[in-house]
């Protein structure tokens, strides 16, 4: 009973390790599920919107779409979910366009036309950091609503705990990882 109990050892606590290793190199694989376009891509949506880069710390281009109104309340600052990237999400712009907001929305790294990947938590703050202060540029800081759906609530709740936008929503936030 004894050597057979040490062979199982032999065997499942290497076997554990190698899963645990795996699991932990390929974390983002496992959350992330981004829809990659071409750069020559051109969208169709159904209201006016502008495409604007936004270059990043280390020379990246990020994608992002403001979707515009005639008489804007101000601006959501959206904060899309782990999987797809602009083509569809931009769907939901029209829910708060018709609430007579401008709707700015970003495509992470390796999202849509982005340019990069996902490889730290640190990088995709900077990230949208960087495309906060684009927006606050253009909106001042106490028009813009930051909301976050899914994945997004994280980086949304970051945004606004080390900025002043008028408000945070956290759609759908997840529970644990």
């Amino acid at each position: 009973m004894g050597k057979l109990f040490l062979t199982l050892i032999q065997i499942l606590l290497p076997t554990y390790v190698l899963i645990c290793s795996l699991l932990y190199f390929f974390q983002e694989n496992l959350i992330f599920f981004p829809e990659k376009l071409p750069g020559d891509f051109r969208f169709e949506f159904d209201q006016t919107f502008e495409e604007i880069p936004i270059k990043t710390h280390d020379n990246k281009i990020l994608h992002s779409i403001l979707f515009k109104t005639t008489s804007p309340k101000g601006v959501i600052f959206y904060l899309h979910g782990n999987a797809g990237s602009l083509r569809s999400w931009g769907q939901v712009a029209e829910l708060y366009t018709h609430l007579n907001y401008d709707v700015f929305m970003l495509d992470y790294r390796g999202y849509g036309k982005s340019e990069g990947r996902i490889s730290n938590q640190t990088e995709l703050f900077q990230d949208i950091q960087a495309a906060y202060d684009l927006i606050k540029n253009r909106y001042g800081e106490r028009q813009i609503i930051v909301l976050g759906y899914s994945v997004g609530t994280g980086m949304a709740t970051q945004l606004a705990a080390s900025n002043q936008p008028k408000l945070l929503i956290l759609q759908a936030p997840f529970v644990s990882a």
